[in-house]
């Protein structure tokens, strides 16, 4: 346990942004399901709906540090993929 007075700031400061990060994390992957669910449905319309309300909160959450920024791409370039395929 945290004794110097920085030391129990900072588990505090940690503790708040694991939360933080949690949640963003929890929020990608909620986005992520609806557009496989969009994509198992074969619906085209669904999936490109779906997957351009999913890109910002990937970025977003890439750019806050929740996620590596290398694995927002990696999965956004994957979805986009998928999601073309069906299109075509």
């Amino acid at each position: 346990m945290a004794i110097h007075k920085s030391a129990i700031k900072r588990a505090r400061q940690n503790k708040d942004r694991n939360l933080r990060n949690k949640l963003r994390r929890t929020r990608v992957k909620n986005v992520i399901k609806r557009v496989r669910a969009a994509i198992n449905e074969k619906s085209p319309e669904a999936a490109q709906t779906a997957l351009a309300a999913a890109i910002p909160v990937i970025h977003k959450a890439a750019q806050e540090g929740a996620i590596h920024r290398n694995t927002a791409s990696r999965k956004i370039s994957r979805l986009t993929r998928h999601v073309n395929a069906i299109a075509a």
